[in-house]
């Protein structure tokens, strides 16, 4: 999940179709990992809170909310992902092991 929103921040011009790529991305590699038995039902589900503020960061961008604000919103969510690999230590290299 780290290597996602890393990605994102190394975008010189992000926009909402960058993002929801990578929140369509996230999306199948979770249910593809969880299906294949490489993450855990509660790494799944603890993921999906960064999926879910990937969407609403992709909604922030769409309505005009500064690029300082989505910055923000996307450090957060990279605490988030420190917090679940240590949790769920593999989670961000199964889910990057589809790229």
């Amino acid at each position: 999940m780290r290597t996602c929103l890393d990605r994102l921040i190394s975008q010189t011009e992000l926009n909402s179709k960058i993002v929801r790529e990578e929140v369509e991305f996230v999306t199948s590699r979770l249910e593809q990992c969880r299906h294949d038995g490489k993450i855990s039902n509660e790494a799944f589900l603890d993921a999906g809170v960064i999926q879910g503020a990937l969407e609403m960061i992709a909604n922030h961008i769409e309505m005009g909310v500064p690029n300082n604000e989505v910055e923000d919103l996307i450090q957060q969510q990279l605490g988030r992902a420190d917090r679940l690999e240590i949790k769920h230590p593999g989670l961000d290299e199964a889910v990057e092991e589809g790229r």
